[in-house]
């Protein structure tokens, strides 16, 4: 049975805050056992090729950093018809996430999720700089509660990990030198 609720961080690591998405997702995955019926994947940047991602998901819950008023590290939801509301704005790069864009053409394929929460948090820098600031890094974790609440609100249980992963997010860690030597 393929998962039908897929929950996606987007955002590129190596650009601070725009590492939000990725960052929840690892939380996420290192903390909790989740059911066969719900993936969870750090997709990075993946532009327009987010469609594989977002097709024959029942449920479709993204986190990313969002374009909103307020002081960076604040949290926002949006519904599908809010993602949806306005036209697409015109993508700046090749990496932009296309989710409306995505979320379009696949409704009109018939093939798009039905429910769509997007948990966006108000960055404060996107510079070519890996790691999260210190605001929009103590919204990891309310993010991740939205995550879980709205899984919850879907009747899905989440298990707390017995044995929760510590280690850092595979971009935080140091190269090992002799692997890359074999490599």
């Amino acid at each position: 049975m393929l998962p039908d609720i897929h929950v996606i961080g987007l955002g590129n690591v190596l650009m601070a805050d725009d590492a939000f998405g990725p960052y929840v997702i690892h939380d996420l995955t290192s903390a909790y056992a989740f059911p066969p019926e719900v993936s969870l994947i750090d997709v990075g940047t993946p532009g327009l090729d987010l469609t594989p991602y977002l097709m024959h998901a029942r449920t479709l819950i993204v986190v990313d950093t969002v374009r909103s008023d307020g002081p960076p590290g604040s949290i926002r939801l949006y519904r599908k018809d809010d993602i949806l509301r306005h036209a697409p704005l015109p993508r700046l790069g090749p990496h932009d996430p296309g989710l409306k864009e995505t979320l379009l053409a696949l409704d009109f394929d018939g093939s798009g999720p039905d429910e769509v929460l997007l948990i966006g948090v108000i960055p404060e820098r996107t510079i070519a700089s890996p790691g999260l600031s210190p605001r929009v890094r103590a919204a990891v974790g309310q993010a991740a509660l939205e995550v879980l609440l709205e899984l919850a609100r879907l009747g899905v249980m989440i298990r707390s990990r017995p044995d929760p992963v510590t280690a850092a997010p595979w971009w935080e860690r140091p190269l090992d030198a002799p692997a890359l030597a074999r490599g």
